[in-house]
């Protein structure tokens, strides 16, 4: 539960509880019975988590977390959208929460299709896949524009996948006038961060009102 935790505050509860997950050594907390019982009558999660469907980034594991203590949005690469804004809208005005991280990952199936889509024999996708993916597209070209002589072929998939988390909290941020005003009112912390899936470690460089070592 939030606990009135500052934004901070909220974030040094899931960077220790994924601290705990890449040592081996979770507390599995609130997964219990009680816990259970607890959450009947209502909710007050310490942050909300905006990341990829992707199988291996079940949030509640990484961050050694339970029943009740994150408000997780989820789809294929952590895509931004009208439905998404709103229920990113409901975590921060409804349920209080003081914490929005935006998760990527390496390795990520949407990141590289947006990226293969660019190249010239690119195959034309099924366009449900296509609408998906095409908010990736600009993070693509940036990550083009800022490697000299790269190619869809040889550009670096996780730069790609840094400058789309950046791309998608500057969406949030310009869509959702709440969620602009709780963050310059700092009653709302944001972090942007990228999911190594071989070490387990969730590692910050976008931060707003959140003190780590990330660069803002």
């Amino acid at each position: 539960m939030s606990e009135n935790l500052t934004p901070a505050e909220a974030w040094e509860k899931m960077q220790a509880g994924n601290s705990r997950f890449v040592a081996g050594t979770p507390a599995h907390p609130h997964q219990d019975v009680r816990r259970r019982h607890e959450l009947a009558a209502g909710q007050t999660p310490l942050a909300t988590l905006f990341g990829c469907s992707d199988s291996r980034l079940a949030a509640e594991i990484i961050f050694d977390l339970g029943l009740g203590d994150l408000f997780v949005v989820r789809n294929a690469g952590q895509v931004p959208g009208e439905s998404i804004v709103g229920s990113l809208e409901y975590a921060v005005e409804v349920l209080g929460v003081p914490l929005l991280v935006v998760l990527g990952h390496d390795s990520c199936g949407a990141v590289r299709a947006a990226i293969d889509s660019t190249g010239p024999d690119a195959p034309v996708l099924p366009p449900h896949i296509w609408r998906q993916i095409s908010p990736i597209v600009p993070a693509v070209h940036a990550a083009l524009r800022e490697s000299d002589g790269a190619t869809p072929a040889t550009v670096d998939a996780e730069l790609v996948g840094r400058l789309h988390v950046r791309d998608t909290i500057d969406w949030i941020l310009q869509s959702s006038e709440l969620i602009s005003r709780a963050v310059a009112e700092g009653r709302l912390g944001i972090v942007g961060a990228n999911y190594r899936l071989a070490e387990g470690t969730a590692v910050p460089h976008v931060t707003m009102g959140v003190a780590t070592d990330a660069a803002a």
